[in-house]
Protein backbone atom coordinates (compact mmCIF):
# COMPACT_ATOMS: atom_id res chain seq x y z
CA UNK A 1 0.00 0.00 0.00
CA UNK A 2 0.96 3.02 -1.05
CA UNK A 3 2.52 5.36 2.23
CA UNK A 4 -0.01 8.51 1.29
CA UNK A 5 -2.45 6.19 1.97
CA UNK A 6 -1.61 4.69 5.12
CA UNK A 7 -1.27 8.19 6.52
CA UNK A 8 -4.76 10.06 5.32
CA UNK A 9 -6.40 8.99 8.27
CA UNK A 10 -4.68 9.30 11.98
CA UNK A 11 -4.96 10.09 15.66
CA UNK A 12 -3.76 14.13 16.87
CA UNK A 13 -0.92 13.13 19.18
CA UNK A 14 0.29 17.02 19.74
CA UNK A 15 -0.68 20.09 18.58
CA UNK A 16 1.29 23.37 18.72
CA UNK A 17 -0.02 26.73 17.27
CA UNK A 18 1.42 30.00 17.50
CA UNK A 19 4.25 31.48 15.69
CA UNK A 20 5.64 27.82 15.04
CA UNK A 21 2.12 25.70 14.15
CA UNK A 22 3.23 21.75 13.76
CA UNK A 23 1.00 18.40 14.98
CA UNK A 24 2.15 14.71 15.44
CA UNK A 25 -0.46 12.44 14.12
CA UNK A 26 -0.33 8.12 14.18
CA UNK A 27 -2.06 5.33 12.78
CA UNK A 28 -1.24 1.47 13.88
CA UNK A 29 1.84 1.85 11.47
CA UNK A 30 3.25 5.32 11.29
CA UNK A 31 3.81 8.37 13.33
CA UNK A 32 4.29 11.94 11.12
CA UNK A 33 4.66 15.42 11.53
CA UNK A 34 3.61 18.00 9.94
CA UNK A 35 4.63 21.70 9.62
CA UNK A 36 1.51 24.52 8.45
CA UNK A 37 2.67 26.11 4.99
CA UNK A 38 2.34 29.65 3.87
CA UNK A 39 -1.24 28.84 2.78
CA UNK A 40 -2.03 27.43 6.30
CA UNK A 41 -1.87 24.11 5.26
CA UNK A 42 -0.65 20.79 6.84
CA UNK A 43 2.61 19.85 4.88
CA UNK A 44 4.16 16.13 6.04
CA UNK A 45 7.69 16.64 6.81
CA UNK A 46 8.56 13.40 8.17
CA UNK A 47 7.23 10.17 8.48
CA UNK A 48 8.14 7.62 11.41
CA UNK A 49 7.64 3.79 10.48
CA UNK A 50 6.57 2.78 14.74
CA UNK A 51 8.18 -1.37 14.61
CA UNK A 52 10.90 -0.16 12.42
CA UNK A 53 12.10 3.52 13.73
CA UNK A 54 14.80 3.90 12.05
CA UNK A 55 13.52 2.93 8.71
CA UNK A 56 13.70 5.55 5.83
CA UNK A 57 9.96 6.00 4.34
CA UNK A 58 10.23 9.07 1.74
CA UNK A 59 12.11 8.27 -1.32
CA UNK A 60 14.66 11.75 -0.90
CA UNK A 61 15.50 10.53 2.43
CA UNK A 62 17.34 7.96 0.85
CA UNK A 63 18.88 10.10 -2.29
CA UNK A 64 20.25 12.26 0.65
CA UNK A 65 22.27 9.36 2.01
CA UNK A 66 23.48 7.57 -0.85
CA UNK A 67 26.87 8.97 -0.01
CA UNK A 68 27.16 6.06 2.24
CA UNK A 69 27.66 3.97 -0.67
CA UNK A 70 31.28 5.12 -0.47
CA UNK A 71 32.77 6.11 3.03
CA UNK A 72 32.32 5.44 6.63
CA UNK A 73 31.77 9.36 8.15
CA UNK A 74 32.96 9.81 11.35
CA UNK A 75 31.22 13.25 12.28
CA UNK A 76 27.92 13.78 10.82
CA UNK A 77 26.45 16.94 10.88
CA UNK A 78 22.17 17.71 9.84
CA UNK A 79 21.12 21.28 9.99
CA UNK A 80 17.13 20.21 11.00
CA UNK A 81 16.03 18.00 12.88
CA UNK A 82 12.62 17.73 11.95
CA UNK A 83 11.01 14.09 13.23
CA UNK A 84 14.94 12.98 12.73
CA UNK A 85 14.50 10.17 10.39
CA UNK A 86 17.79 10.53 8.69
CA UNK A 87 19.32 11.17 11.92
CA UNK A 88 17.73 8.14 13.31
CA UNK A 89 18.95 6.13 10.60
CA UNK A 90 22.36 6.98 10.61
CA UNK A 91 22.43 6.12 14.06
CA UNK A 92 21.23 2.36 13.26
CA UNK A 93 23.76 2.51 10.58
CA UNK A 94 26.62 4.07 11.25
CA UNK A 95 26.69 2.51 15.59
CA UNK A 96 30.30 4.72 15.71
CA UNK A 97 29.85 8.17 14.46
CA UNK A 98 29.19 11.26 16.47
CA UNK A 99 25.68 12.68 14.58
CA UNK A 100 24.79 16.02 15.22
CA UNK A 101 21.69 17.70 14.64
CA UNK A 102 21.23 21.79 14.55
CA UNK A 103 17.76 22.76 14.98
CA UNK A 104 16.63 26.23 16.06
CA UNK A 105 13.39 25.30 17.54
CA UNK A 106 13.19 24.54 20.90
CA UNK A 107 9.42 22.75 20.13
CA UNK A 108 10.96 20.58 17.24
CA UNK A 109 13.15 19.41 19.80
CA UNK A 110 10.78 18.73 22.52
CA UNK A 111 8.25 16.86 20.14
CA UNK A 112 11.80 14.77 18.77
CA UNK A 113 12.30 13.55 21.96
CA UNK A 114 8.74 12.65 22.93
CA UNK A 115 7.69 11.09 19.87
CA UNK A 116 10.42 10.32 17.67
CA UNK A 117 13.16 8.69 19.23
CA UNK A 118 11.59 5.71 20.84
CA UNK A 119 14.59 3.86 20.69
CA UNK A 120 16.72 6.35 22.06
CA UNK A 121 19.06 6.77 19.62
CA UNK A 122 22.36 8.23 20.65
CA UNK A 123 22.45 12.09 18.79
CA UNK A 124 23.66 15.58 19.77
CA UNK A 125 21.08 18.05 19.46
CA UNK A 126 22.28 21.53 19.73
CA UNK A 127 19.56 24.32 20.14
CA UNK A 128 21.34 26.57 17.34
CA UNK A 129 20.28 28.70 14.55
CA UNK A 130 22.15 26.96 11.76
CA UNK A 131 23.86 29.94 10.53
CA UNK A 132 25.12 30.84 13.60
CA UNK A 133 26.35 27.48 14.42
CA UNK A 134 28.67 27.63 11.11
CA UNK A 135 30.04 30.79 12.25
CA UNK A 136 31.49 29.37 15.23
CA UNK A 137 35.57 28.57 15.28
CA UNK A 138 37.17 25.45 16.63
CA UNK A 139 34.82 22.88 15.43
CA UNK A 140 35.63 19.39 14.83
CA UNK A 141 36.31 18.42 11.41
CA UNK A 142 33.02 17.35 9.58
CA UNK A 143 32.90 14.53 7.03
CA UNK A 144 29.57 15.19 6.07
CA UNK A 145 27.50 17.91 6.41
CA UNK A 146 23.41 17.16 5.53
CA UNK A 147 21.02 20.10 5.21
CA UNK A 148 17.86 21.73 3.32
CA UNK A 149 18.00 25.15 1.57
CA UNK A 150 14.98 26.80 0.93
CA UNK A 151 14.12 29.93 -0.84
CA UNK A 152 10.19 31.03 -0.42
CA UNK A 153 10.79 33.71 -2.94
CA UNK A 154 12.53 34.60 -5.94
CA UNK A 155 14.30 37.65 -4.07
CA UNK A 156 16.02 35.88 -1.96
CA UNK A 157 18.56 34.47 -4.57
CA UNK A 158 21.20 36.34 -2.76
CA UNK A 159 20.37 34.85 0.84
CA UNK A 160 20.79 31.41 -1.00
CA UNK A 161 23.99 32.24 -2.51
CA UNK A 162 24.83 33.33 1.37
CA UNK A 163 23.65 30.43 2.21
CA UNK A 164 25.50 28.21 0.16
CA UNK A 165 29.11 29.78 0.47
CA UNK A 166 28.34 29.14 4.23
CA UNK A 167 27.96 25.49 3.85
CA UNK A 168 31.17 25.27 1.76
CA UNK A 169 32.89 26.87 3.97
CA UNK A 170 32.64 24.02 6.62
CA UNK A 171 33.46 21.52 4.21
CA UNK A 172 36.81 21.23 3.25
CA UNK A 173 38.12 18.69 -0.08
CA UNK A 174 37.95 15.26 2.14
CA UNK A 175 34.21 15.89 3.33
CA UNK A 176 30.98 15.24 1.19
CA UNK A 177 28.14 18.18 1.56
CA UNK A 178 24.27 17.16 0.52
CA UNK A 179 21.70 19.45 0.08
CA UNK A 180 17.98 18.87 0.38
CA UNK A 181 16.20 21.20 -1.74
CA UNK A 182 12.20 20.68 -1.07
CA UNK A 183 9.70 22.55 -3.62
CA UNK A 184 12.43 23.96 -5.62
CA UNK A 185 12.17 26.18 -8.92
CA UNK A 186 13.90 25.45 -12.06
CA UNK A 187 15.74 29.06 -11.54
CA UNK A 188 16.42 28.15 -7.76
CA UNK A 189 17.65 24.56 -8.86
CA UNK A 190 19.89 26.03 -11.30
CA UNK A 191 21.27 29.32 -9.35
CA UNK A 192 22.59 26.29 -6.53
CA UNK A 193 24.25 24.14 -9.28
CA UNK A 194 25.59 27.16 -10.58
CA UNK A 195 26.99 28.93 -7.49
CA UNK A 196 28.30 25.43 -6.18
CA UNK A 197 30.14 24.90 -9.32
CA UNK A 198 31.83 28.14 -9.32
CA UNK A 199 32.48 27.69 -5.64
CA UNK A 200 33.25 24.47 -5.09
CA UNK A 201 36.32 22.99 -7.49
CA UNK A 202 37.56 19.89 -5.26
CA UNK A 203 34.18 18.37 -5.32
CA UNK A 204 32.18 16.84 -8.31
CA UNK A 205 28.61 17.62 -8.10
CA UNK A 206 25.54 15.26 -8.67
CA UNK A 207 21.98 15.59 -8.65
CA UNK A 208 18.70 13.89 -8.21
CA UNK A 209 15.14 14.19 -9.51
CA UNK A 210 13.24 12.25 -7.04
CA UNK A 211 10.16 11.23 -8.91
CA UNK A 212 6.30 12.45 -7.77
CA UNK A 213 8.08 14.52 -5.68
CA UNK A 214 9.09 17.97 -5.58
CA UNK A 215 12.84 17.49 -4.26
CA UNK A 216 16.37 17.81 -5.48
CA UNK A 217 18.95 16.13 -4.11
CA UNK A 218 22.69 17.63 -4.60
CA UNK A 219 25.84 16.04 -3.74
CA UNK A 220 29.28 17.13 -3.58
CA UNK A 221 31.50 14.45 -3.49
CA UNK A 222 35.01 14.70 -3.45
CA UNK A 223 36.93 14.65 -6.35
CA UNK A 224 39.64 11.90 -5.01
CA UNK A 225 36.78 9.34 -4.55
CA UNK A 226 36.89 7.85 -7.66
CA UNK A 227 33.39 7.03 -7.28
CA UNK A 228 33.16 4.92 -10.78
CA UNK A 229 35.45 2.18 -8.91
CA UNK A 230 33.80 2.53 -5.34
CA UNK A 231 30.44 1.47 -7.52
CA UNK A 232 31.86 -1.89 -8.51
CA UNK A 233 33.80 -2.42 -5.34
CA UNK A 234 33.83 -1.26 -1.91
CA UNK A 235 34.10 -2.51 1.44
CA UNK A 236 34.74 0.24 3.55
CA UNK A 237 31.01 1.21 3.27
CA UNK A 238 28.73 0.94 6.26
CA UNK A 239 25.37 -0.35 4.26
CA UNK A 240 23.73 -4.07 4.20
CA UNK A 241 24.38 -5.78 0.62
CA UNK A 242 21.04 -5.82 0.26
CA UNK A 243 20.40 -1.59 0.39
CA UNK A 244 24.16 -1.43 -1.21
CA UNK A 245 22.81 -3.23 -4.16
CA UNK A 246 19.60 -1.10 -3.80
CA UNK A 247 21.37 2.19 -3.75
CA UNK A 248 23.88 1.72 -6.28
CA UNK A 249 21.43 1.18 -8.97
CA UNK A 250 19.83 4.49 -7.36
CA UNK A 251 23.05 6.70 -7.91
CA UNK A 252 22.96 5.42 -11.01
CA UNK A 253 20.33 7.42 -11.65
CA UNK A 254 21.87 11.10 -10.45
CA UNK A 255 23.15 13.82 -13.27
CA UNK A 256 26.57 15.10 -12.97
CA UNK A 257 27.54 18.52 -13.44
CA UNK A 258 29.39 19.00 -16.36
CA UNK A 259 30.73 22.65 -17.62
CA UNK A 260 27.30 24.26 -18.80
CA UNK A 261 24.65 24.23 -16.03
CA UNK A 262 21.02 24.35 -17.16
CA UNK A 263 18.46 22.20 -15.12
CA UNK A 264 15.18 21.23 -16.74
Amino acid sequence: MQLSKHIAQGKLLHLSQGEESLSVSENEYFRWLAFSNDKGEQVIQSVMHKRKPWKLTLPHQTALLLPLIFFKPKNIVELGLGGGNVDRFLAYTCADALITSIEYSSIVIENFTRYFNPENAVIEIIHSNSNDWLALENKASIDWLICDVYQHREEDSNQTINQLECLLDNIDSNACLSINLPDATDNEVNLCLTVLQQLSSDHVIVYFHIPNYLNIVIHLIPKHWQTFKLLKRNKNCHLPQRLLKQWRKFWLQGNEVGTHVNFK
